[in-house]
């Protein structure tokens, strides 16, 4: 088994399978949404460290939000840009590993991060008086740090798991990215073990979370139809609908892909679907958040005010 895992030098990346003019148009797409990306979630995790009103509990997930989606789009979309320009589309063995435990780690953080910052808008919703008591800083800072530990031990379980299988070629991954899935259809050995985890992990970060978000927001909703303000009704919904709308992208898109059974038809359509992952998702972010966020507004007015004077 190690002699044949010491053949693997390189994989390939095949991508899309288009012409050289549409290949150069997406790469310019590419370029534009990563830099908006970076940009808008830069600008947000800015504005809430310089801007004192935005240091609450939720403004603290949404930085730590922030940092996954920088993050995540940069461990993927480059190398897809770079491969969209050269024909040489390989990919060195380690930093193949190396991509594939990056983007498990961030995914599976921003799970558990979106659950905290459903149950942050629970207890402020659902028990204001007792909020402060319960969302302290030190219970906020042991919440997000859980979220980074567990996510990241998980990819660490795959990334071994992946490690000790032998890869006897052909070496082409199907994907635009060393994406799990499509690196472990290479191994020449049966895979099971690898499977079994990746869909116990899935329960654990993806329906685990995805039910107890469910339950919070049934109280939520239960909580906001007895406010007797307008006003206060209309704070509450779009905070609310804020997260629900990241939650929805995030879990559907990573639930159609991890946990309905594979097959080769959705080859394409998943390259599609983890596209809206790792380029999408990071600058719908921030945009759902900020446009929707009369705080994050007024930290941006005031931010940009400073400029000016």
């Amino acid at each position: 088994m190690g002699s044949n895992r010491s053949w693997v030098t390189e994989f390939i990346l095949v991508g899309f399978h288009l012409s050289a003019k549409m290949e150069k148009l997406l790469f310019w797409i590419f370029s534009l949404f990563y830099i908006f990306s970076l940009l808008a979630n830069g600008t947000i995790l800015g504005l809430i460290c310089l801007d004192l009103r935005l240091h609450t509990p939720m403004y603290f997930f949404l930085s730590h939000l922030a940092i996954i989606d920088m993050s995540y789009a940069s461990n993927n979309v480059p190398k897809m840009m770079a491969n969209l320009v050269n024909k040489h589309r390989t990919i060195s063995f380690v930093p193949c590993i190396l991509q594939t435990f990056l983007y498990l780690g961030f995914a599976a953080t921003e799970c558990l991060i979106l659950m905290v910052m459903s149950y942050d808008r629970f207890v402020a919703i659902c028990h204001p008086l007792q909020y402060t008591v319960i969302m302290s800083w030190r219970m906020c800072r042991a919440l997000a740090a859980t979220s980074w530990a567990c996510g990241f031990i998980l990819a660490l379980v795959h990334a071994v798991l992946l490690l000790r299988l032998p890869f006897c070629g052909p070496w082409e991954v199907n994907h635009l990215f060393c994406e799990i899935l499509s690196v472990l259809k290479l191994a020449c050995v049966d895979t099971w073990i690898n499977q079994v985890v990746l869909l116990a992990a899935s329960v654990f970060v993806l329906v685990g979370p995805l039910c107890l978000m469910l339950v919070s927001y049934i109280h939520i909703l239960c909580a906001i139809l007895k406010i007797q303000s307008k006003e206060g009704r209309r704070k509450a919904f779009s905070t609310c609908s804020s997260h629900l709308c990241v939650v929805g992208l995030f879990f559907g898109i990573a639930m159609l892909v991890y946990m309905v059974p594979d097959s080769n038809q959705r080859e394409e359509e998943e390259k599609i679907l983890s596209l809206f992952h790792s380029l999408f998702n990071p600058l719908l972010n921030p945009l759902i958040y900020s446009l929707r966020n009369a705080q994050v507004k007024g930290a941006l007015y005031r931010a940009l005010q400073k400029r000016s004077v």
